[in-house]
């Protein structure tokens, strides 16, 4: 097996591991949020429109998707873009179906 496979390999198990915890902490949250760079599930959401342009998105007890981060549960965040921001609140966890 060659360096790229082991490559290939290690990123998609990662990627699994992300997904698996991301399964189990969704229920956690009340919201989901995408930036142009990032995935984030989130307990708190303010979104403030700068007079120069930008979006100011402050999360937070957030989680952020990224599997190369070693600590992916964060107090608060705050993102700047000019971009959109896809924010969406979750179902209550009662109402929420038993991940797949």
């Amino acid at each position: 097996m060659n360096h790229e496979d082991d490559i290939e390999r290690f990123e998609e198990e990662r990627e699994l591991e992300l997904y698996r915890e991301y399964r189990d902490v969704v229920r956690m949250f009340s919201y989901v949020v995408e930036t142009e760079r990032r995935f984030y599930l989130a307990n708190s959401v303010e979104i403030h429109e700068r007079p120069d342009g930008w979006l100011e998105v402050l999360l937070g007890d957030a989680w952020v998707w990224d599997m190369f981060r070693p600590a992916r549960f964060v107090s608060s965040v705050r993102v700047l873009t000019r971009r959109d921001v896809n924010v969406e609140e979750l179902r209550k966890e009662e109402d929420l179906p038993l991940p797949g």
